[in-house]
């Protein structure tokens, strides 16, 4: 791996593993369009920590306050503060963790093809486009309950089909159970966080039991560029959000399902 293909796929991890258009479904079509080999393992690994790191430091505060009141919680066995909260993240990151182990033989070998990627890229591309148009969503973090986070989870498990992407098909989720869009997407955004935990130490341990080597600049270009892109991309959105709406995502995604289906099928 050159240095600019692992700037490129670095600033491009960063930039999609948090915006509702699909990290993964770049990273498998990028080389596709440039005729790249596979950036392999090594250097997966390096860009999940660095948008972990990334969504763990923007978040610090309430990652704090909800690791406490968790541990509390379950020392006391009572809901304690945010422990309700930290309850909540564990409940919506099951369904993906059981679905990863169950299927990640099938998610890599048969639905990392581009005409699985088109389609999931306009399909829940345009159910975003009509979860953002619904009326009436006025809950908060303080109004969620185990029942929104099953589904949310759920929903999330949907996202280890290429294309999908994690954090549009989770907000796409909140949407529809009548959350604001930013009760939505920061919910969306602490679910990431074990889940990309889990997602990092698969890496980790492919590449400890295997003959795997790891190009180490390429590991640091990616990480690095990643984490600058994902924590940019967060605060951005969250900014964003209340005035742009989800729709510029819906634009992209049918446009990119468009030349997905005029340039690789």
């Amino acid at each position: 791996m050159d240095f600019f293909q692992a700037l490129f796929l670095g600033l491009l991890q960063g930039l999609t593993e948090f915006l509702p258009i699909s990290s993964s479904a770049h990273l498998i079509l990028t080389p596709a369009f440039f005729g790249w080999t596979d950036q392999g393992v090594g250097f997966d690994l390096s860009v999940h920590l660095g948008t972990l790191l990334a969504v763990v430091l923007y978040f610090r505060r309430e990652v704090f306050g909800i690791a406490r009141d968790g541990l509390l919680s379950m020392a006391q066995r009572r809901l304690v503060g945010e422990g309700a909260l930290a309850l909540y993240l564990v409940i919506g990151t099951i369904p993906a963790g059981l679905a990863g182990l169950a299927l990640l033989d099938l998610i890599d070998n048969e639905l990392r093809a581009v005409g699985v990627i088109f389609a999931t890229t306009l399909v829940f591309g345009v159910l975003l486009g009509i979860a953002d148009w619904l009326p009436k969503r006025q809950r908060t973090l303080d109004q969620l309950r185990w029942k929104d986070a099953v589904v949310v989870g759920i929903a999330q498990a949907m996202a280890l089909v290429p294309g999908t992407s994690r954090s549009g098909v989770t907000i796409t989720a909140g949407l529809f159970l009548g959350m604001t869009r930013e009760t939505a997407s920061r919910f969306s955004f602490l679910l990431a966080i074990p889940i990309i935990v889990l997602a990092s130490a698969v890496k980790l341990l492919e590449v400890a039991t295997s003959d795997i080597l790891v190009d180490w600049s390429g590991f640091l270009i990616g990480g690095i560029t990643s984490f600058i892109m994902a924590i940019t991309a967060i605060h951005f959105f969250l900014k964003w959000l209340n005035t742009v709406g989800m729709w510029p995502y819906v634009v992209y995604r049918i446009v990119l399902a468009g030349v997905i289906y005029a340039v690789l099928m």
